[in-house]
């Protein structure tokens, strides 16, 4: 009955990213929609020149996809068009397929979007939200920083003016060919990049929101058509197609499509990792639920757009998602006065773009990649973990050296094997006595280390599985064996294990009968129900004794004789 009283769009679980709405909100948000549009316009038309696109496709990302998101997505904040890590690996694979700007390029391009949107609509069935959370935070920012400098390189051939493209999309190749080649850098060219190039990072620092990308796009035009830069060898983006976007299918041979399904997997990767994370900071900033799954069903239809639309693959950046938070925006209502904006600047004002330098959308372009080497979080790694520094290096180098389709998978696969690193090889500890006290402290577990005579008492930090097993077994053997005085009970702080494998099952169960030969017993203490669900089935419970297995820890040493309440310990 109470369904019967909900809108349709409560029922079909639309507009999430807009309702509910009063006149007031709808105003703010509408009027921070246009000065978003200022600074965001000559972000998607440069992160068009990233992905190879012709220019006018940028605009089209901040149209129908964006229009797309605001209907299905859940997060009111997220900005869902055109960016430059998934334009850069859309890029790196195309640009070998097809010529950039060209026909078949576009409708590959379009292939790869609609690709996308296929597994981001399977990962919406089969609710796969939580495949943001294994792109760890630290090897995103190494793969941004990589993105940073593959894109910064890449721009250096129009930035000096090079007569030709740079014949390669690798970017040491890259950087070879520019240096060997700045003998024919045009200077008038290279001129108007450091102004536009040192214009933009000066304000940015003194006065960050100042569109001063626009400003440049806009000066950069006029000047251009007054003073005939083409004459004077600086290039331009000639004419362009204005109006709406035409709707067509992709259409691409059997072969491409499936050159093209490695390319969607990496596309697919990374709009999980950044849409989720932009969406779940803003969402937490102002107190808001996070739906991870509605957000995939919305970038799914985001990317169907633009399939259909001629335009590329788009993401939720979190670059133009903290743009429009300060530019104001509170809801979807300021994307929808955004793309309102790009339909003016399609149907009056594309015919001004094709004066628009190639230098000048270079510079801009150099400026956001830039933007994404965030040193800040690369220094706090560093501080508080070298290790995870040196991961974030090496992600950022395999993109600059083998590129960001192979970036992108290593970055997956650095995080996962961090994870399981860490599970491979846990943190165990032993209580050891701290004299005078009596009391117990616990330290690393170290051969020749004793609770108390006859006693150890042992932390195994990790669930066990068969990959951790032979540590947990080679080190509680090294214990028992190192022992001073002889043992008579082996007492295991069970808190950290919630799951064991069969694997490991058996492994500890040869262990147990090893020490009851030794005249040992083995006590678990802090079973939680999980743990004692896998030892009842695995028979371990029939191995130690049901007497041995405890809930807590004070359970276990009184089992063992020892009285906690003279020891007392954190650790118990």
């Amino acid at each position: 009955m109470g369904d019967s009283n909900k809108s349709l769009p409560a029922r079909l679980s639309l507009l999430k990213g807009i309702l509910p709405v009063n006149r007031a909100a709808a105003l703010r948000d509408a009027l921070a929609g246009i000065s978003l549009a200022s600074v965001d316009i000559p972000q998607v038309l440069g992160y068009a020149r990233i992905a190879g696109m012709p220019t006018v496709t940028g605009l089209y990302t901040a149209f129908l996809p964006l229009v797309a998101f605001a209907l299905f997505g859940a997060s009111r904040h997220l900005v869902v068009a055109a960016d430059s890590a998934t334009a850069t690996i859309l890029a790196s694979r195309v640009s070998t397929m097809a010529p950039t700007g060209s026909v078949e390029y576009v409708a590959l391009a379009g292939m790869v979007a609609l690709q996308t949107a296929a597994l981001l609509l399977l990962a919406r069935i089969f609710k796969l939200g939580f495949l943001a959370d294994f792109l760890s935070r630290t090897v995103l920012v190494g793969f941004l920083a990589g993105v940073g400098a593959q894109v910064s390189i890449a721009m250096f051939g129009d930035m000096l003016g090079m007569p030709v493209p740079i014949p390669s999309s690798r970017s040491l190749a890259q950087l070879t060919y520019v240096a060997g080649h700045l003998a024919h850098a045009n200077l008038p060219t290279f001129a108007l990049t450091v102004l536009v190039v040192g214009v933009i990072l000066g304000f940015r620092r003194f006065l960050p929101r100042a569109p001063m990308a626009l400003v440049a796009v806009v000066g950069s035009i006029a000047a251009s058509k007054a003073f005939d830069f083409a004459a004077h060898g600086i290039s331009v983006l000639g004419p362009i197609n204005g109006g709406l976007p035409p709707l067509r299918f992709p259409a691409v041979t059997w072969q491409q499509f499936l050159d093209l399904m490695p390319v969607a997997a990496s596309c697919f990767v990374m709009i999980i990792a950044q849409s989720a994370a932009a969406a779940r900071v803003f969402a937490q900033q102002y107190h808001e639920e996070v739906d991870t799954n509605a957000d995939i069903l919305g970038l799914a239809a985001a990317n169907a757009a633009a399939a259909f639309s001629g335009t590329f693959v788009v993401n939720g950046s979190p670059t133009q998602t903290a743009m429009a938070e300060r530019a104001g925006t509170r809801s979807q209502i300021g994307q929808l006065s955004f793309a309102a904006v790009v339909v003016m600047v399609l149907l009056f004002l594309s015919p001004s773009l094709q004066y628009l330098p190639h230098c000048v959308l270079a510079g801009i372009v150099f400026t956001i990649a830039l933007g994404l080497i965030n040193v800040q979080s690369l220094k706090a790694i560093r501080r508080e973990s070298p290790g995870e520094f040196t991961l974030a290096l090496v992600t950022a180098a395999a993109v600059v050296l083998l590129g960001v389709e192979h970036g992108i998978l290593l970055a997956v696969a650095l995080s996962l094997m961090r994870h399981v690193r860490h599970s491979y090889h846990p943190h165990t500890m032993v209580l050891e006595p701290a004299a005078p006290a009596g009391r117990w402290l616990p330290v690393p577990a170290r051969p020749g280390t004793m609770t108390a005579p006859g006693l150890i008492v042992y932390r195994f930090g990790s669930d066990l599985f068969f990959a951790n097993d032979h540590f947990f077994t080679l080190e509680v053997t090294q214990l028992i064996d190192s022992a001073p005085d002889v043992l008579r009970w082996f007492v295991v702080d069970a808190g950290a294990i919630t799951d064991l494998d069969y694997s490991a099952a058996r492994t500890l169960s040869d262990l147990i009968q090893n020490l009851h030969e030794r005249k040992i017993a083995v006590i678990f203490g802090r079973v939680n129900r999980y743990l004692r669900a896998d030892m009842d089935r695995h028979d371990i419970t029939q191995t130690i004794g049901a007497s041995n297995i405890f809930a807590t820890m004070h359970e276990a040493l009184a089992a063992a004789g020892v009285n906690p309440a003279a020891h007392e310990t954190g650790m118990l």
